[in-house]
């Protein structure tokens, strides 16, 4: 058989970006990463701005989770590819490490681009290196996850003196199966908030995405706030969902096969840039704040966690 030379080049061009940079292994798309300390885009809604993300796609499948269009750039979907083609940086401990050399000592957020303690996490084990690398290099960091394999690493963040922020955006099962069929219940994650507190690790809640129409409503706002208050966290903060373009896409799509009657709605509640309106962002925080006040939990984002600097250079990100 001959092979046509040009048809060859073609054909791999026409392939994704991320199989031409990557090695497919045990189902991971395993990479070597040229930098792993990344801004955080301001629909992410957290509290750094800068953060670091070992694997980019998360098995948890959370139908609007905001990173998903990180996939698009790597020539993958937002949709389903997001949720199983899981990138790895394999390399991200020794990168974290060389980086960290260099940083301002500005706080990271750890887990924006996918849980990073979802199933890849079992295979690689990045976060030991991760974690011990950050508390290292006395660099406050947040880690956030649904999943109950962060207590295998309790001791370690509670050494590096870490915090972790869990997401538990409601408490009716029938809503996480629906917006989030890959993660754990909430009620794992309610035991996992009260886990995380008796081993002496610093925890918080995250109610986000709160789901304007599906999750909002008053009687099950007062039931997850209540539900976090017995778990001992140390505070809760409320994100309401968030539409970047790639998400937005994604969500509208179920949204238009699940709640039809909804779409209309939704899209006069989110603007261009997929923001939900000041006055409703406002009146759910406002109403949550009000129930954490009757639970005696702190509300509202965390203050700036501060500690020693190491380096004050700028890191180039290219």
């Amino acid at each position: 058989m001959e092979w046509d030379a040009l048809s060859l080049v073609e054909a791999a061009a026409e392939r994704p970006l991320i199989e031409r940079r990557a090695v497919l292994r045990g189902g991971f798309y395993e990479m070597q990463a040229r930098t792993v300390i990344e801004r955080v885009a301001a629909s992410a809604g957290l509290a750094q701005e800068w953060g670091v993300s070992p694997y980019r796609g998360c098995a948890h499948a959370c139908v609007g989770c905001g990173a998903r269009g990180g996939h698009r750039r790597l020539g993958l979907d937002a949709g389903r590819d997001f949720d199983t083609r899981v990138v790895v940086k394999a390399n991200a401990v020794e990168r974290l490490r060389a980086e960290l050399g260099r940083w301002d000592g500005r706080p990271l957020a750890v887990g924006v681009s996918g849980d990073v303690y979802q199933a890849a996490e079992r295979t690689y084990r990045l976060m030991p290196g991760l974690v011990g690398a950050l508390g290292a290099a006395g660099v406050p960091f947040t880690v956030y996850t649904k999943s109950p394999l962060v207590l295998r690493d309790a001791a370690l963040l509670v050494e590096a003196g870490a915090q972790v922020a869990v997401s538990i955006a409601f408490v009716d099962e029938r809503i996480r199966r629906a917006v989030e069929p890959g993660a754990p219940s909430a009620q794992a994650r309610l035991e996992l908030v009260a886990a995380l507190v008796e081993a002496g690790v610093e925890c918080r809640v995250r109610m986000s995405p709160v789901l304007p129409l599906l999750g909002d409503g008053a009687d099950q706002l007062a039931a997850t706030v209540r539900r976090i208050a017995q778990t001992g966290a140390s505070g809760v903060e409320a994100v309401v969902l968030r539409l970047p373009p790639a998400t937005r896409a994604w969500f509208e799509r179920w949204l238009g096969g699940e709640h039809p009657g909804l779409v209309e709605r939704y899209a006069e509640l989110f603007d261009g840039a997929g923001f939900p309106s000041a006055d409703y962002e406002g009146r759910i925080s406002g109403q949550i704040a009000a129930l954490c006040g009757r639970y005696g939990l702190p509300y509202g984002a965390p203050l700036p966690r501060v500690r020693a600097a190491v380096g004050a250079a700028q890191l180039s990100l290219v």
